[in-house]
């Protein structure tokens, strides 16, 4: 018998970022969502203003802004979790992080919050994509979409990587 060592998942199981409406990601109104121009994924019309970590993984990057955070999975997949539309404008008004590029973090985790009315004021819309940035290297992608999710308990997106 032997053992198989930094061997890495199959699939990776993303878990709601937010609590709200879980939607399909063509409902997005801004082409570069629904188009799949960055990835494919689905988006979540947000209930309350915390944004957690869907999976277990490595934050790869905040972007300056605080609107958007790039995350890495154990299996390798990469997302984007984007809260609303043309909220880069704010300059970070509005937004708080909670963690750092690099740093490890658990599913559940919070990792930035933003001021929903802010928002609802302040931008085009509160609609946040969650887009799966790497799914071009022969992964299939499940969406479980169309109900109320619950930030860190209700999985949104199933991702089958290519063995």
């Amino acid at each position: 018998m032997f053992k198989l060592f930094n061997r890495k998942p199959t699939e990776e199981h993303i878990f709601a970022p937010l609590t709200g409406e879980a939607v399909a990601i063509e409902e997005v109104p801004d082409p570069t969502f629904s188009e799949k121009m960055m990835g494919d994924g689905a988006a979540i019309k947000p209930a309350d203003g915390t944004v957690v970590s869907p999976f277990d993984g490595e934050v790869i990057q905040v972007f300056p802004t605080k609107h958007a955070i790039g995350l890495r999975g154990k299996s390798g997949v990469e997302i984007l979790i984007h809260v609303g539309l043309e909220t880069v404008a704010l300059n970070g008004d509005g937004f708080e992080s909670l963690v750092k590029a690099g740093q490890k973090v658990k599913k559940g985790e919070p990792l930035l919050t933003f001021n929903l009315e802010f928002i609802k004021e302040n931008a085009a819309n509160t609609i946040t994509s969650i887009v799966v940035t790497n799914s071009g290297q022969g992964a299939t992608i499940d969406k479980h979409t169309g109900a109320e999710s619950v930030a860190g308990e209700t999985e949104i997106i199933t991702v089958h990587l290519k063995s």
